[in-house]
């Protein structure tokens, strides 16, 4: 069945409206709601389903701007539900308004199950596993038209309008009370209609192969380091195609798409790289969710080459599907599995690839693939956990998904029951600063600090107490003496700012156990700038470290996983804002 994509009504104060247009009078039905406001892309309304597509008519014809979103359709139509459909806007022809910066010819804006509109966070989450981008959000909040009108600013040479529309889900029938539109005046600005013209292809920015690779293309490995601005790696003085195609091969196989796909496909061509110089990399192209993901992967992916006692392997695996997915790290153990059998201390590439093909069996056997329960257990216990205090809802979902790992758990209500002791946020909490020297782990602990009831511990301080801060022959005496003054101040309810680098995780378990002893929520403010940022500015320091003792740090630092700590923040020193809310992503996120 084919249906039609609504009219959209001009808001009141939109210049835009012709006189065969329809006006959106009565805005009742947005006032007192939660309303997202997206731009307004000037291309053709498109809606997509299982076994088809049309433009805005329902019998459209063949047009040469349609060949692009047809390829599209092609790759994802089996990934949409039957019964549902997906709106967007085709946006490879230039209309009225020219683009040079697309993250893909085809933006979604709405997602149908049958005569239901989906809520906007699911839609766009539906969208990012379908590869498809969406329009970007230039204003939330409840509905408030004096505030809207006066906020909006836009360069009405390149956007044509805005779209506002209730975030939550509504149905087909009550399209013209929740969606209306904004449309710059005189918005046709041609004398030709671009249909009747010949097709300019408006142009992609440098986050579009990122959605290709999301949607199903085999990008290149050359294009998509260029995208990443990234060094390829090369063995020879060449590319490793045959290793690349085989990553995209074996991740399709495993159902791997939208951003798990990414994530597996990039972790697959720069596995080389130790993560925390791979982190820093590609803060600058990526999300730092995306980033900490394909971290995680390359880290991961070698120790499923090597023998594990299968009296172990469940909770290691279940701890390892707390931030990345089974099936995603499985392809890039196979695909990686001759060039790490070296250095992993297997015997072979073909006792490295037994290795991973018997973790995978392990892994659907114990019931954590094909889909990873640990997702479920997420969304349940982020519903059973929201009325709580922010604090509380992340440890106790922190403490559940350790039980769940131990196999002491399987539902929510076991997390629910087995929780109940931090329901109250009555703890001390631990920020433990993450980073090498010269990260802006001071300009954070500074920050943080100046809170109440918040005690800094500072190894540097005490260094410069005993007479010198560059003073490391007395390691031990003021380590010991940090960890004295962390559980002192734990004991008496204080929150912590531990500032040091901790880059191993065994220098982070010293203090993290001193925490837990003290019953404290423990969060990793983690650090991270490009090698030759920290050299810039550690010979910028007052106390700079000498170059081969920075040059170590960088080689040795390993970054947490999730799981280590309760809750976990990445911090954006490189932009110039040391703000300690940095670049964080939920524990929810995993």
């Amino acid at each position: 069945m084919r249906v039609h994509y609504p009219r959209t009504a001009h808001l009141p104060w939109s210049p835009g409206a012709t006189a065969d247009d329809v006006r959106a009078r009565d805005l009742s039905g947005l006032e007192g709601r939660y309303v997202v406001v997206t731009e307004k892309m000037d291309g053709e309304n498109t809606t997509l389903y299982r076994d088809g597509l049309h433009a805005r008519s329902l019998d459209s014809a063949h047009h040469p701007s349609r060949a692009w979103v047809k390829a599209l359709h092609s790759r994802i139509a089996t990934r949409i539900p039957e019964g549902w459909r997906i709106s967007g806007e085709n946006l490879f022809a230039r209309h009225s308004i020219p683009y040079a910066d697309l993250d893909g010819y085809f933006y979604g804006f709405s997602v149908w199950d049958g005569d239901q509109c989906l809520d906007w966070t699911s839609t766009v989450a539906f969208f990012q596993d379908l590869g498809i981008p969406t329009p970007r959000v230039l204003w939330a909040g409840t509905f408030d038209e004096k505030l809207i009108r006066k906020q909006l600013k836009l360069d009405l040479t390149r956007q044509e309008g805005y779209v506002v529309r209730a975030a939550e889900g509504f149905a087909y029938s009550e399209f013209a009370e929740r969606v209306a539109k904004w449309v710059r005046p005189s918005h046709v600005q041609t004398d030709t209609h671009w249909m009747y013209a010949e097709v300019v292809p408006n142009q992609l920015g440098a986050k579009a192969p990122f959605w290709a690779v999301r949607s199903g293309v085999d990008v290149s490995a050359e294009d998509l380091t260029t995208a990443l601005s990234v060094e390829p790696v090369k063995q020879d003085g060449l590319l490793r195609d045959d290793l690349w195609f085989d990553a995209y091969s074996r991740l399709d196989a495993a159902n791997c798409y939208g951003n798990t796909r990414l994530v597996g496909a990039i972790a697959s061509l720069l596995h080389p790289r130790p993560r925390a110089v791979l982190m820093a990399d590609l803060a600058a192209s990526l999300e730092m969710p995306t980033v900490r993901r394909i971290a995680d992967a390359v880290g991961l992916a070698p120790r499923l080459h090597t023998s594990i006692d299968d009296e172990f392997r469940r909770a290691g695996l279940a701890r390892m599907s707390f931030g990345t997915d089974l099936a995603m790290l499985h392809s890039v153990a196979a695909v990686t599995a001759s060039d790490s059998a070296a250095t992993e201390n297997v015997a072979t590439a073909d006792v490295a690839t037994e290795n991973v093909s018997w973790s995978l069996l392990f892994a659907e056997d114990c019931g954590l693939l094909p889909g990873s329960p640990i997702q479920t257990l997420r969304s349940a216990c982020r519903d059973a956990f929201a009325e709580l205090p922010p604090l509380a809802a992340d440890r106790c979902w922190g403490e559940a998904r350790q039980l769940f790992a131990e196999g002491r758990i399987a539902s929510v209500e076991e997390a629910v029951a087995a929780t109940w002791r931090w329901r109250d946020a009555e703890f001390p909490r631990l920020l433990h600063l993450v980073g090498a020297s010269g990260s802006g782990k001071s300009s954070t602990a500074s920050a943080l600090a100046g809170r109440d009831n918040t005690v800094l511990v500072s190894l540097d301080d005490l260094r410069t107490a005993r007479g010198s801060r560059a003073d490391q022959s007395a390691n031990q005496e003021v380590l010991s003496a940090g960890l004295r003054l962390l559980d002192e101040a734990l004991a008496r309810g204080a929150d912590v700012v531990w500032d040091a680098t901790s880059l191993t995780r065994q220098q982070r378990g010293l203090v993290d156990g001193a925490a837990r002893r003290r019953n404290a929520l423990i969060e990793h403010r983690v650090h991270l700038a490009p090698a030759a940022v920290l050299e810039e500015r550690n010979a910028q320091r007052a106390n700079p470290v000498p170059a081969k003792v920075l040059a170590a740090q960088v080689r040795r630092f390993d970054p947490p996983y999730p799981g280590e700590a309760h809750r976990a923040t990445y911090v954006d020193t490189v932009g110039g804002d040391a703000s300690f809310d940095g670049l964080a992503y939920s524990i929810w996120e995993g």
